[in-house]
């Protein structure tokens, strides 16, 4: 008697070479969306976290064709030092000044008028960023 050509069970041989392959890319995968997530929870903590010192400003006041004053907001962590940067525009938005001030007081938050003098007359004042020294 020919032996019945019978189908094998399944499962009882290992899987075959497309669940193999299956198995492989969702394992890449995986390994890769945990490896994204990682840097961009690292990045995200790095921009919350690096930010010990802000400012924002108040107001500002052009007291000439050569000057404007700016008030100025900062917090910091007490005892740090930061620098911010302010720059004074004209109307068409071209730079007329620009100067760093530096902030060394062991107060977590300042409050200061500033003088930027300027090439021309300002009609705006912008804040460029502050960061540690």
């Amino acid at each position: 008697m020919a032996a019945a050509s019978q189908p094998l069970p399944e499962g009882r041989y290992g899987r075959t070479a497309d669940q193999r392959a299956d198995h492989k890319l969702k394992v890449i995968g995986a390994v890769l969306g945990a490896v994204a997530l990682g840097v961009i929870g690292w990045i995200g903590y790095d921009y919350v976290s690096g930010k010990s010192v802000s400012a924002q400003v108040i107001t500002f006041q052009v007291v000439s064709a050569k000057a404007v004053d700016v008030h100025l907001e900062v917090r910091k962590d007490s005892g740090e030092t930061g620098v911010c940067t302010l720059r004074a525009l004209e109307a068409d938005g071209d730079e007329v000044g620009r100067k760093d001030v530096r902030f060394e007081q062991h107060s977590g938050r300042i409050d200061q008028v500033i003088r930027v003098q300027t090439t021309s007359r300002a009609t705006a004042v912008d804040l460029v960023g502050c960061k540690s020294a």
